[in-house]
C-alpha cells in the first residue's frame, strides 16, 4: 500500500500510468468498447464507471499543455436517436472533472470508426464498466513538473 493513491486505481493502472510518457494517450472505454480487438495492453476496470475513475486518474496524470486537445471523444454517429443530439449526459460529468483539474481544457472528437483506428496507437486502454452510450474517453498525457 502506498499513501495518497486513489483506492479504485489498481496497481496495474497505476503502473501503466507511470510508464507513460508525455503525448502518450490513454483511452477509458466503456463497457461495451471491444479493447481488446483494438489493443494489445488492456487494464480492466469492471464496475468502475468512466467519471469516477476520471476523477482519480486526474489525481496523478497531469494532461498535455503543449496540445492543442487534452482529450477526444468518440462522435455520435449521425441519425443515431438514442442519445441527445448535444451529445450524451456522461460527456457533461467528463468535462466538469476535467475543467476541475485543467480549466483550459480542449476535447475533440473522431469519428466512430476512425476512433477505433485511432485506439490502436493509444498506449493503453482502460475497460471499465460504463454502461453510457459513447462513454469513451482519451486523455493525453503532459509533463509532470
Amino acid at each position: 500500500m502506498l499513501k495518497n493513491i486513489p483506492k479504485r486505481l489498481s496497481p496495474e493502472l497505476v503502473k501503466l500510468l507511470m510508464e507513460m510518457g508525455h503525448g502518450d494517450e490513454i483511452l477509458l472505454a466503456d463497457a461495451n468498447y471491444p479493447a481488446l480487438t483494438n489493443n494489445s495492453r488492456v487494464v480492466r476496470t469492471d464496475g468502475i464507471m468512466v467519471p469516477e475513475l476520471l476523477h482519480d486518474i486526474l489525481e496523478l496524470l497531469p494532461l498535455d499543455t503543449y496540445s492543442d486537445y487534452q482529450g477526444i471523444l468518440m462522435q455520435i454517429v449521425p441519425g443515431d436517436t438514442a442519445v441527445p443530439s448535444s451529445g450524451p449526459p456522461v460527456w457533461e460529468k467528463y468535462r466538469k472533472e476535467i475543467a476541475g483539474v485543467f480549466p483550459k481544457y480542449n476535447l475533440k472528437s473522431i469519428e466512430r470508426q476512425a476512433f477505433y483506428e485511432y485506439s490502436h496507437k493509444c498506449f493503453a486502454i482502460v475497460q471499465t464498466g460504463e454502461t453510457a452510450l459513447y462513454g469513451n474517453l482519451i486523455l493525453k498525457k503532459g509533463v509532470v513538473l
